[in-house]
Order: C-alpha cells, then sequence, then structure tokens
C-alpha cells in the first residue's frame, strides 16, 4: 500500500495515460535522429522506451542503470550499469528515454556519460528541465508523481463510512 505524506502534492498517472503521453513524446521525436538505438534510464525510462521502441521501430534497446532514490527519500547516487555500445560514442546516435526528470540530480549523471545522447522524458519538472532536449508534460516542482509500476489498485471505502 503507498504511503501518502501529507507534505507533498501528489498525482497519480494512469496506464492509459503513460500510454497516451508517451505517443506524444513519439511524434515529437519523428524527426530526429536516425537512431543506432535506445537507452531506457532505469527504472523509470522502461516502459516509456518500450512503447518508443515500437512506435519509432527501433530494435536496439539497452538500459543505463542509476538509483538515487528509495521511495520518496533522495539517497546517494549510484550508477549500476552503463550502456557499452553508447558510451563508446558519448551516446552520439542514441535516444535516450526516462518517464520524469525531477531534480535533475539522475539526468546530470546520465549526461556526464553520454553527452551527445538526446534527452527524453515524457514528463519534465523545472529543476531538470535543462537537461532534457525533448519532453511532453510539464509537472511542479513539489508534485509527487505516482507512476502505474509503483502503484497497486486497492478497494477505497466509502467516505461515509469516515475511514478515508
Amino acid at each position: 500500500m503507498v504511503q501518502l505524506r501529507d507534505d507533498i502534492e501528489h498525482h497519480i498517472v494512469t496506464w492509459a495515460e503513460v500510454h497516451r503521453d508517451t505517443r506524444i513524446l513519439v511524434r515529437r521525436l519523428m524527426n530526429t535522429g536516425p537512431w543506432q538505438g535506445i537507452i531506457a534510464l532505469t527504472r523509470g525510462g522502461l516502459v516509456p522506451a518500450a512503447i518508443v521502441a515500437r512506435e519509432m521501430s527501433i530494435h536496439v534497446v539497452d538500459t543505463l542503470c542509476i538509483t538515487t532514490y528509495d521511495e520518496q527519500v533522495k539517497g546517494n547516487l549510484k550508477i549500476l550499469k552503463e550502456p557499452e555500445a553508447a558510451m563508446k560514442t558519448g551516446g552520439e546516435g542514441w535516444l535516450l528515454i526516462d518517464d520524469l526528470v525531477d531534480t535533475g540530480t539522475t539526468m546530470k549523471a546520465a549526461r556526464e556519460r553520454l553527452p551527445n545522447a538526446h534527452f527524453a522524458t515524457v514528463y519534465a519538472k523545472p529543476k531538470g528541465l535543462e537537461l532534457v532536449d525533448t519532453y511532453v508534460h510539464d509537472v511542479e516542482q513539489e508534485v509527487w508523481v505516482f507512476f502505474p509500476w509503483d502503484t497497486e489498485p486497492q478497494y477505497a471505502h466509502p467516505i461515509s463510512e469516515g475511514r478515508s
């Protein structure tokens, strides 16, 4: 069960919204490239990267695995895996996909490793926006976005029961 913090505004994104918004991203990317492949910035970029790969007929998908978060708490940045082929060119000819750029911490680390890649996200917050080349939606900095792969549907008691 997801515990929502009272001090952070939150927005829940559905599977349908992720799919729709990622297809909008694809339309914005159609006249870019050509691309040798896609790099999914994990874990959040995996689902959008799969949609982009399908819609753009790109068959090479790799990952850049960076972790900075433990639920809603920022932690230490760790590089877990780098995309070998893209690293050889600094990302030249590669499209890096993520779900959201937040503070920019992860994107800065990705940019340092792949400065020539094209960075695209579905959602972007102001602090990380300058690190992204293409994106779809602006999100206010103080909003915590819950993606469908981080949540689960569950029963909600009627308001009349006083348990909301």
